[in-house]
C-alpha cells in the first residue's frame, strides 16, 4: 500500500488560498481591465514604431519593382514591360550593413537610393506595412530601431488625445518595442477601418513627422462580428461545462460531478486572473487554452473520483475524508507524472515560439499547474462538505473479503 498523505488537513488553507488568488484578479480587471484582443473588442489595433529611416529607395522606369523583406535577406522583384523578370536577392550575410546594401542596389537601373544611416545592420531593417511595397518616385523607407524610439508612450498618447476611444500601451522590450494603438469602433461608420487608420497616421505624422512612422501590424474587426463572437465564446464554455457535468453525473453521483466541475472552473478562473495581472491579450487563442484545460483537468479529476468510488466499497471507515486521502495518495504519483510530462512539452512551445502561440503555451502552463492543484485540494475540499455526514454503504458489508481496515478509523 502506498504511503498515506493527509491532504484533508490542508483543504481549509487551500480554499482560502484559491479564493485570494482568484479574487486578486479583480484588482487588475477593475483598474486596467482585461486586454481583449481584436477578436473580442471591435475596432482598430495597430502596432506602430516611431523610428528613423535607415535608407530610402525610389524608382523611375517602365518596369514594376517591389521590395520584399525576409528573415535572412532583402529581395527586389522586377517585372513588367521593358524589363527582364527577375528577383535580386541581397543576403544579410553578404551585405551586413546598409552601406553595403546601397552599393549593391545601385546596379539596378532607375533605382535611386538615399542612405540615412550607413552603419545600421541590414538584419535590423523593417518596412511600413501600411504602404505598398511597389517602388515609385515617392521614397520607400526601410526603418531601424536599434537606437530606440523617437517618442515615449506618453508622447504617443498625447499626440492621439484628440481622437475618441483611443488607448495606447507599450508592448515588447528593447529593440522589439512597439506602441499598440487601439481605437474602439461603435459600428456607426461604414468605412471605419480606413478612416481610423488615416486619423492615426495623420496625428502621429503631425507630431513626429510622417517619415518616422512605421506601422508594423494592423488588425480590424467590426462591432457586429465581435458581438456575435463573444456570444459564441460564452456559449462554448457553458456548453463544455454542462456536458462535462452531465458526463460526470452519469458516471458518478451529483456531488462528485459538481466537485469535478468546480475544479475545472477554478482552473479557468486562475488563468483569467493570470491574464488580468500580466495584461496578456485575451484572444480566441487564449479561449482555446481555457477550453483545453477544461478537457485536461476533468481527465485527472475523473481518475481520482473513480478511485474514491472504488475505495468507498473497500475501506472500513466512518470518516469519508479517510477514503479521499487514501484515494488521492494512490493517484498522486500518476497526477505528478502526467503533469510534469505535459509541462515539458508545453514549456518547449513557450520557450521556442513567439506571438499568439507563446501566449497559448503560457496560459496552458498556468492551467496545467492549477489543474494538478485543484484535482488534489479543491475536489477534496468540496467532497469534505457534501459528504460530512457520510455513512458506510451496504456495499461494504456485502464485500467482506475486500474490506481494508483503515488505520486510526476506529
Amino acid at each position: 500500500m502506498k504511503k498515506l498523505v493527509r491532504f484533508s488537513k490542508y483543504t481549509g488553507f487551500a480554499v482560502l488560498f484559491s479564493c485570494v488568488l482568484i479574487l486578486s484578479g479583480l484588482y487588475p480587471i477593475l483598474t486596467k481591465g482585461i486586454n481583449f484582443g481584436i477578436d473580442f473588442k471591435p475596432g482598430l489595433v495597430q502596432d506602430v514604431r516611431i523610428v528613423p529611416a535607415a535608407i530610402n529607395v525610389s524608382y523611375e522606369g517602365p518596369a514594376s519593382v517591389s521590395v520584399e523583406i525576409n528573415p535572412s535577406n532583402i529581395s527586389l522583384v522586377i517585372s513588367g514591360v521593358g524589363a527582364d523578370n527577375q528577383t535580386l536577392v541581397y543576403s544579410f550575410a553578404d551585405y551586413a550593413t546598409v552601406a553595403d546594401l546601397a552599393t549593391a542596389m545601385q546596379s539596378v537601373e532607375g533605382l535611386t537610393i538615399s542612405v540615412k544611416n550607413p552603419s545600421v545592420s541590414t538584419a535590423a531593417l523593417f518596412a511600413n506595412s501600411a504602404l505598398s511595397s511597389v517602388l515609385s518616385s515617392t521614397p520607400y523607407s526601410l526603418y531601424y530601431s536599434t537606437d530606440g524610439q523617437l517618442a515615449t508612450v506618453d508622447q504617443v498618447r498625447n499626440s492621439l488625445s484628440s481622437l475618441d476611444g483611443v488607448s495606447v500601451k507599450e508592448v515588447g522590450s528593447d529593440i522589439d518595442t512597439v506602441y499598440q494603438i487601439r481605437i474602439e469602433d461603435d459600428g456607426n461608420e461604414g468605412a471605419g477601418s480606413t478612416n481610423m487608420q488615416q486619423s492615426v497616421t495623420s496625428a502621429l505624422g503631425t507630431a513626429f513627422g510622417s517619415e518616422n512612422i512605421a506601422v508594423i501590424k494592423t488588425d480590424y474587426i467590426g462591432a457586429q462580428y465581435s458581438g456575435s463572437l463573444i456570444l459564441q465564446s460564452v456559449f462554448l464554455v457553458v456548453a463544455a461545462l454542462a456536458l462535462i457535468w452531465l458526463y460526470a453525473t452519469i458516471r458518478f453521483k451529483w456531488d462528485f460531478a459538481l466537485a469535478s466541475v468546480i475544479a475545472i472552473v477554478h482552473d479557468s478562473l486562475v488563468i483569467i486572473s493570470f491574464i488580468a495581472w500580466t495584461q496578456m491579450e485575451f484572444s480566441t487563442i487564449t479561449l482555446a487554452a481555457i477550453l483545453t484545460i477544461l478537457g485536461y483537468g476533468i481527465n485527472d479529476t475523473v481518475v481520482v473520483l473513480d478511485r474514491v468510488r472504488e475505495n468507498m466499497r473497500k475501506m472500513n471507515t466512518k470518516k469519508f475524508m479517510d477514503i479521499v486521502d487514501r484515494s488521492q495518495s494512490d493517484c498522486f504519483g500518476r497526477t505528478m507524472i502526467t503533469t510534469i510530462t505535459t509541462l515539458l512539452a508545453v514549456l518547449a512551445l513557450c520557450i521556442f515560439t513567439t506571438g499568439s502561440i507563446h501566449d497559448f503555451a503560457l496560459a496552458l502552463i498556468i492551467g496545467i499547474i492549477s489543474s494538478a492543484y485543484s484535482t488534489i485540494m479543491i475536489t477534496s475540499a468540496f467532497l469534505a462538505v457534501t459528504r460530512r455526514n457520510w455513512k458506510p454503504s451496504d456495499e461494504v458489508k456485502d464485500m467482506p473479503a475486500n474490506v481494508v481496515q483503515f488505520p486510526g478509523s476506529n
